[in-house]
């Protein structure tokens, strides 16, 4: 029998791997190779289920290469179903909020959800019901509209989707207008042409079809009126279906127009201030290792913004314990109506005349200190008798005075 601390030392274990299995999952999150690797599998693997899929409509190819598209078939939609099951096991890191009951329901319940479930689940079900197969066919197109996750790699698309998002009452309205005319053009063609034409306007809702494509301005011209007065309403009719068609295509120009600009603003608010970042890497005998972040004390304007140890990008907690060969990048915020720091690297050659004197001998300006040396890979707190020799890394500050109004 598993004792309990078993248990809870496998459920330790799967929480700390969930959130790498969320991250491999989801789209567009490319920090490490494997979810690199994940992102361009899912990729091929929809690409060549379509392309088989398409194919497998000619019937010469059909003859020849049937059974390996029967196989591609098989194995892209099996990615499909273990992909599904990746997703169920790691929907409570989608919705942190909720239970893990209710996160992976909500996964299930969700649009991208019953996509990915019909992804796969009606290759498999004819196995058990044989008399619905053409059915099921059918709900395998439902696999093209993976193609949205691509929207993860590209703004453009990202772009279509919150206009369309941002616009949706607006665009509803106009659909539920486009359906009001087309059912009182619908009737006011039955009652103008019934009479001519009994046969093709036989009923209140025979021109609905005709309605439809005068107002969206297809006009197939296989239903037409033939009376005078039937002719000159669908001239009307037309004429308002160019106005119809123009009032979504308004409203999805400007939400265009909006959205570029918010976005525009929204870089320029984001240059208004800096933040400067820097990478540590730290070593066995440095005083943070074995420490919690809020152990550190760093000052408020700066933040442990993540730690990279080994593969892993760790997005760092107060609690999170700092190990030898962690990777730290640290972010400072600039100061309003501070000069730039400006430090210089100079490398020292045999022939530099600071080569062979002591710090406090160089002739250099009052308002520049040599802050920092590093030779041989390791850094010196610079001291006044601290002799240079060559091969020296010298970062030398120079103060910036401040400009006095006159």
């Amino acid at each position: 029998m598993v004792s309990k601390k078993d248990e809870n030392e496998n459920r330790v274990d799967w929480l700390a791997l969930r959130p790498k299995l969320f991250r491999m999952v989801s789209v567009g999150v490319v920090d490490e190779r494997v979810n690199q690797a994940y992102d361009v599998i899912s990729t091929l693997a929809l690409i060549l289920n379509l392309t088989v899929s398409i194919l497998n409509t000619f019937d010469n190819l059909r003859e020849k290469y049937g059974a390996f598209f029967l196989a591609v078939e098989a194995i892209t939609v099996l990615f499909f179903a273990v992909d599904y099951v990746l997703r169920l096991l790691t929907a409570p890191e989608l919705y942190p909020n909720v239970s893990e009951k209710k996160a992976v329901v909500q996964y299930i319940l969700s649009f991208a959800g019953i996509i990915d479930l019909l992804s796969f689940l009606p290759y498999y079900l004819p196995v058990f019901f044989p008399a619905g197969a053409a059915t099921f066919r059918l709900f395998r197109l439902v696999r093209i509209l993976r193609l949205f996750r691509i929207n993860a790699y590209y703004d453009s698309l990202n772009v279509i989707t919150e206009v369309l998002s941002r616009k949706r009452q607006q665009l509803l309205s106009s659909v539920f207008i486009i359906m009001v005319l087309m059912l009182a053009s619908s009737l006011c063609m039955y009652s103008v042409e019934h009479e001519a034409q009994p046969e093709v306007f036989s009923n209140a809702f025979s021109g609905i079809w005709w309605a439809a494509s005068t107002l969206l301005t297809v006009g197939y011209g296989d239903i037409y009126p033939i009376t005078t007065l039937g002719k000159l309403m669908g001239i009307v009719i037309a004429f308002l279906g160019v106005g119809m068609v123009a009032i979504p295509t308004g409203i999805i120009s400007a939400g265009f127009v909006e959205q570029y600009t918010r976005l525009k603003r929204l870089g320029e608010y984001g240059q208004e201030e800096d933040i400067h970042f820097i990478r540590l890497k730290l070593s066995r005998r440095d005083a943070w290792v074995g420490k919690k972040l809020y152990e550190l004390g760093l000052p408020s304007g700066a933040l442990v913004v993540a730690v990279l140890r080994g593969r892993e990008t760790i997005i760092p907690r107060g609690d999170l314990v700092l190990q030898a060969e962690d990777r730290m990048i640290i972010g400072a915020e600039a100061l309003r109506g501070e000069h730039p720091v400006e430090v210089k690297e100079t490398i020292l050659k045999k022939d530099h005349p600071w080569t062979g004197k002591a710090i406090s001998d160089l002739n250099i300006s009052r308002q520049s200190l040599i802050i920092m040396v590093r030779r041989k890979g390791h850094a010196m707190i610079p001291k006044g008798d601290t002799i240079l020799v060559e091969g020296d890394v010298v970062y030398l500050y120079s103060k910036v005075e401040e400009e006095t109004e006159g």
